[in-house]
């Protein structure tokens, strides 16, 4: 079978590429002049340089497909959009960093730095008018207090009728001689024995005799309650006692006058010691007295009285 003619064949001779070997050569067999070398086939033959790159043409079947461009040179097939007719436009790129005006300028870092600034300034400047505001309002407040109330060092220092009832209510102890007692006839004072502690070793005698008593009023009694009588005394030998009596009346059994400092008959230098009693007063004046009473041992030396405030043994 050969190009251009149609006549009777068999399938095996339709062989396109027949013509390549010896025996479709000896029955005639052509190279093709133009598609693939079917026969009858169109040839489509196109002049070098004629397709133009970026045209969208369909392809028949026999034509032949465009190749690739050579080197250095783009391929249609693989060409960035942007560069065909129609693609999408180039993006903008933006630098940074540069220098000049325009879209292609960087961040104003030095425009934040300086907003930076002025924040931190603010609140500096905010906190000092704080802390002067808050000054002077301390100092407003501690004005109206002192105008409105006594200081601390005023506020401590009692009132007066304060300080009166705290007088009032202490007493400091006080003390009656042979001098400022009210003695009985026949009682009198003498220092011949040593040891009294009144002033110029002065005592009492005489009070062995019944009858015979001393008398201390009492001035300046802050409370009523319970105080404490001292009397400093001297005997020898045998114990002694006497009637207590506490504004005009008699108070306990008898006053104790015993020999606690243990000495011999006869030997009051040595016997001096004292005894104490816990009688009940009056608010102001009382009136205290030691007697002899009957079945009294009153074979004493009074060296004086003593009075405190409360409950106590020394």
């Amino acid at each position: 079978m050969t190009p251009g003619d149609n006549g009777a064949s068999t399938p095996e001779d339709d062989d396109p590429f027949g013509y390549l070997y010896a025996d479709g050569q000896a029955n005639g067999a052509q190279p093709p002049s133009g598609g693939y070398g079917y026969p009858n086939s169109v040839s489509r033959v196109r002049t070098v340089g004629e397709r133009q790159y970026g045209q969208q043409q369909g392809a028949t079947y026999g034509q032949q497909v465009p190749q690739q461009g050579t080197y250095g040179r783009p391929s249609a097939h693989y060409a960035a959009p942007e560069t065909l007719p129609g693609g999408a436009p180039p993006a903008p790129q933006q630098s940074y960093g540069g220098s000049g005006g325009g879209r292609g300028r960087g961040p104003n870092t030095k425009g934040l730095l300086i907003g930076a600034i002025a924040v931190v300034a603010a609140v500096v400047i905010g906190i000092g008018v704080a802390m002067i505001g808050g000054d002077d309002s301390k100092d407003k407040d501690t004005g109206n207090q002192a105008g409105s109330s006594p200081t601390a060092t005023e506020s401590s220092e009692p009132s007066p009728s304060a300080s009166a009832g705290s007088e009032d209510k202490t007493m400091e102890p006080m003390e009656a001689e042979g001098k400022t007692l009210l003695l009985s006839p026949g009682v009198v004072t003498a220092a011949d024995v040593p040891g009294a502690q009144s002033g110029g070793g002065v005592y009492i005698n005489g009070l062995n005799q019944p009858g015979a008593s001393v008398t201390w009023t009492v001035n300046g009694v802050p409370e009523d309650g319970v105080y404490t009588l001292f009397a400093l005394y001297s005997t020898a030998g045998e114990d002694q006692s006497m009637t207590l009596t506490v504004n005009g009346k008699v108070f306990g059994s008898k006053l104790s006058m015993k020999n606690y400092a243990k000495a011999a008959d006869g030997d009051f230098a040595k016997g001096w010691t004292k005894t104490y009693a816990w009688p009940s007063l009056t608010k102001g004046t009382n009136t205290i007295s030691v007697s002899c009473g009957d079945g009294d041992k009153c074979n004493v030396l009074l060296d004086k009285l003593e009075l405190k405030q409360g409950q106590v043994e020394d």
